[in-house]
């Protein structure tokens, strides 16, 4: 029987409405569904202030959305040297709140060695029935989330005349469901994440990833991408979708924020654009990603 986590803390010697349309048919979204408010003027439009520029991280198999790429603060993990090495796994602390988060694990994690454990963490444990996934970045010792499409609120995505669900296989997720738009002109996707499961104090990057594939119409008209922090602090900008290459997973970025303890709650991500009357088709929804800027 392999030692208990409780043994294995103590082997630790280092302190731790309606959409307008070209006279179509697609009908208006229930009332029930989150309609978020679209800015009226420029002065919403604007990005917010150099501490909230909004950056993109590369992330394996995912080709960064660069047109929105701006410089900005990187937050470091205490235990990183200036060298920029990284302690062995026996000197890591545990990960932030990791063992509330495994609770929710689909399979059991190996933790009778801290080894093991580590090594399961920095692959990846998928949550909630496959819909996401947790795990620790190397660099930062920081907590990790993919929160994939069918975690997330998608307007019509069970009627399939608008969506289909797809499974789509890669070496880093493994097989996932993902949902591929069919033709709307209601574009409305939300999420919702608990900051409280994020490590403290590291600088983290939230995006969506998603690609076009053929034929991709009606993105003429950028989308909109929002993230609302808790506390109701919001930032805001629009993507043209036009322009990022097409059959390769894009992470566009929505916003960042160095997680505090203080200011922690429920977060919402979006990505709305239903007042063109566009109909839009060819996006492919993979998720959104939660993850310590780079």
């Amino acid at each position: 029987m392999g030692a208990s986590l409780s043994e294995l803390e103590q082997q630790q010697q280092q302190p731790e409405q309606q959409p307008q349309t070209h006279h179509h048919s697609q009908p208006q979204p229930q009332q029930n569904h989150h309609q978020p408010n679209e800015p009226t003027n420029k002065e919403e439009l604007r990005s917010p202030s150099r501490r909230e520029k909004l950056l993109l991280s590369p992330q394996q198999n995912v080709e960064p959305f660069r047109k929105v790429v701006q410089n900005g603060p990187v937050a470091k993990a205490k235990y990183e040297s200036q060298s920029g090495s990284k302690p062995p796994i026996k000197q890591l602390s545990f990960p932030h709140k990791y063992e509330n988060i495994l609770m929710d694990a689909d399979s059991s994690v190996d933790k009778s060695s801290r080894e093991k454990m580590f090594d399961q963490l920095h692959a990846g444990v998928f949550l909630h029935h496959k819909t996401k996934k947790y795990w620790v970045e190397k660099k930062f010792n920081a907590n990790c989330f993919m929160l994939y499409a069918r975690a997330l609120s998608i307007t019509w995505a069970e009627n399939p005349i608008y969506w289909e669900w797809k499974q789509q296989k890669d070496a880093s997720d493994g097989v996932t469901d993902v949902a591929e738009l069919m033709r709307v002109c209601w574009l409305e996707v939300h999420g919702k994440f608990d900051t409280r499961k994020l490590s403290p104090g590291i600088l983290y990057q939230v995006s969506f990833c998603v690609k076009l594939i053929e034929p991709a119409q009606g993105w003429e008209l950028p989308v909109n991408v929002r993230l609302v922090l808790p506390g109701g602090k919001k930032q805001q900008y629009k993507v043209n979708l036009m322009e990022i290459l097409r059959g390769r997973w894009i992470e566009v970025p929505v916003g960042e924020f160095v997680v505090s303890e203080k200011d922690a709650g429920e977060m919402e991500i979006s990505m709305f654009e239903y007042e063109g009357g566009m109909w839009k088709q060819g996006l492919v929804i993979k998720g959104i990603a939660i993850k310590p800027k780079e």
